[in-house]
């Protein structure tokens, strides 16, 4: 007899990617359900009050410039269950030591403008990208090795991209100001600024900057799971919270399973049902520095010495093109770095809903060895102090968590590493295993929808939503 199934579809994992897939099913007419371990939704979409009353803080992300950009969040309409886009002008600064500050907008003239005589070669370099966005975020969200729609634009974005962020800045560049800016963006990659393929998270983010912004949800990030949970739930799909699965042969019975797990976790999952040799191809994917993070509820907005600063919802602290590769070179050697390289956000200028009237909300973050404990809040107020002299004193309250505290937190972020894995040129190409078809596990009906699959870390749900259409066409097309 063939057996019932009580669903077509179970995903383990309710973050943006293991939300994504089960809507991507449902909107098939598929029984989804979607089972997650924490009381809440959103794996790193979440927000909480981590200091005190009335302060709403991001716990791990905050500013989504590729859920806008991403081709399959943006086409669902989430602004009907609450989410609402805080998109300001100016989407980055950088402060310099001289008291000025280098400033990306949503406008790339403007931007240009303001770097002199490296606009027009910052013009040249990002200009492509950003007025063909559309076209490059379907090449851009699938896995690494496939045949592009968009070829030239491929091609050009490949040539740039899979360069050193360091060489293309020193080519590109004569300036500080614009070398500055431009390490900044790429040392989200959390890799040496002299690594193959670094270059292209700079691509990625500033040409997003143009094309869509850098956006905050209005309320906290947390708006963005509860969002595309209601929009799961309005198509029929079911979300359990505090369900934590221990093994596959505990899932209700269904015809494909999809793991909104890291390579580690789907490892402890179903590692008895893979063969030896998946396995070990698993076992042997690697991941990158840990985060050390902490979060300020404050009596008053930074004092910034460039007043620019207050324009913008994020803020790179780490001075010049030398400096962060520096920083994020110690890391990568496996030592702390300080000062580092710190990213700042300051939601509450832009969202009166994230602090009582009258006061603000920021948070920072650094990068730090894999599976640190170190406590840096000291060297990350020092690099704050610097270009906004007067700092401590706005501060309220701290909330700090090292890179165990987040894998504690969520079991996704292995190490610390808020991506997934290593985004390095090698696991861009092979994530979490070289393969046409890397969602599909060798198991039949398993896959696997997290960031250590194509393509890679980030709030866009593509994960989910290409592990979803491989399933769908394996067992339901």
């Amino acid at each position: 007899m063939r057996p019932r199934f009580s669903y077509d579809a179970v995903v383990v994992g309710a973050g943006p990617n293991g939300l994504a897939a089960a809507i991507r099913l449902a909107q098939r007419g598929l029984a989804v359900l979607v089972l997650e371990a924490s009381d809440s939704v959103g794996g790193g979409a979440r927000s909480a009050e981590l200091t005190l009353p009335g302060f709403v803080h991001d716990v791990c992300s905050a500013v989504h410039p590729l859920c806008l950009g991403s081709p399959f969040l943006r086409t669902l309409p989430l602004d009907r269950f609450g989410l609402k886009w805080l998109n300001p002008e100016v989407a980055l600064a950088h402060p310099l030591d001289e008291g000025e500050a280098v400033i990306l907008r949503r406008s790339l003239p403007a931007t240009a403008a303001g770097l002199g005589a490296d606009g027009s070669a910052y013009a040249r370099l990002m200009e492509p990208f950003a007025a063909g966005w559309d076209k490059l975020a379907q090449e851009l969200f699938r896995p690494l090795l496939h045949w592009p729609r968009a070829p030239l634009l491929w091609a050009r974005f490949g040539l740039a991209g899979l360069q050193s962020a360091s060489r293309v800045a020193r080519r590109a560049f004569r300036g500080e100001a614009a070398r500055a800016l431009w390490a900044g963006l790429a040392a989200h990659s959390g890799l040496r600024l002299e690594a193959e393929a670094s270059a292209a998270f700079a691509l990625v983010l500033g040409s997003a900057a143009h094309a869509v912004g850098w956006p905050l949800p209005r309320g906290g990030a947390g708006q963005v799971g509860q969002a595309l949970a209601a929009q799961l739930r309005a198509l029929g799909g079911e979300i359990r919270t505090h369900s934590p699965v221990e093994s596959l042969e505990a899932l209700p019975l269904s015809r494909v399973v999809l793991l909104d797990l890291t390579a580690r976790q789907a490892l402890r999952l179903a590692g008895r049902k893979l063969p030896a040799s998946y396995r070990a191809r698993l076992e042997r994917f690697r991941y990158g520095c840990g985060v050390f993070k902490v979060d300020y509820a404050l009596r008053a907005p930074i004092p910034w010495r460039a007043t620019q600063c207050a324009l913008a919802p994020t803020v790179h602290l780490g001075g010049t093109l030398a400096e962060i590769a520096s920083a994020e070179g110690a890391v990568a050697a496996g030592r702390l770095s300080d000062p580092p390289f710190v990213i700042l956000v300051q939601a509450s200028l832009f969202d009166d809903t994230r602090a009582p009237a009258g006061h603000h909300t920021a948070w920072a973050y650094c990068h730090a060895p894999p599976g640190s404990t170190c406590d840096l809040t000291e060297a990350i107020e020092r690099q704050i102090e610097r270009f906004a002299p007067g700092f401590r004193a706005c501060v309220l309250a701290r909330h700090a968590m090292h890179a165990v505290d987040l894998e504690r937190y969520n079991p996704n972020l292995v190490g610390g590493d808020i991506n997934g894995g290593a985004a390095d040129l090698r696991q861009l190409v092979a994530r979490p295993v070289f393969s046409p078809r890397p969602y599909r596990t060798p198991v039949p009906g398993l896959y696997l929808c997290s960031a250590s699959t194509p393509p890679g870390g980030g709030v866009h749900g593509m994960c989910g939503f290409h592990a979803a259409e491989t399933a769908w066409r394996d067992w339901f097309a």
